[in-house]
C-alpha cells in the first residue's frame, strides 16, 4: 500500500467512524476545500510570508489536502494519476525554454 492509499484509508475510515460520508458530496467538499484554503490564506494576510505561523499553516494545509482527497476520492480519481497527468500538461503549457525565471502566464510567454 502507497502512501495515498494510507491516507485515503485513514480518511475514509475517519468519515466514516463519524458517518459523515452522507455529508461529503463532491459540492460540500469543493465548497470546504475553498473555506480552508480561505483560513490558510488568512494566516498571511498583513504579513511578510516568514511571519505566518508555520503550525498554523501545517494544519489549515492538511484540511485543504484532506478535502482535497476526499472529493478525488469521491470521483474515484487516482491522486498520483491526476497530479502527474497536470504536471505533463502545465510541461507542454509551460516550456523551460519561455517560461524559465518568469511569472508570465502560458498565454503570455
Amino acid at each position: 500500500m502507497d502512501s495515498i492509499d494510507m491516507i485515503l484509508k485513514a480518511l475514509t475510515h475517519f468519515r466514516d467512524a463519524r458517518d459523515w460520508d452522507q455529508f461529503h458530496n463532491p459540492k460540500d467538499l469543493a465548497l470546504a476545500i475553498n473555506v480552508e484554503a480561505g483560513e490558510l490564506l488568512e494566516l498571511f494576510l498583513w504579513k511578510a510570508p516568514e511571519e505566518a505561523n508555520r503550525d498554523k499553516v501545517k494544519e489549515e494545509l492538511a484540511d485543504v489536502l484532506a478535502f482535497a482527497f476526499l472529493l478525488a476520492n469521491k470521483y474515484g480519481f487516482d491522486i498520483k494519476e491526476i497530479l502527474l497527468e497536470k504536471i505533463a500538461a502545465n510541461d507542454k503549457k509551460y516550456p523551460v525554454d519561455k517560461a524559465k525565471g518568469t511569472a508570465k502566464k502560458y498565454n503570455e510567454l
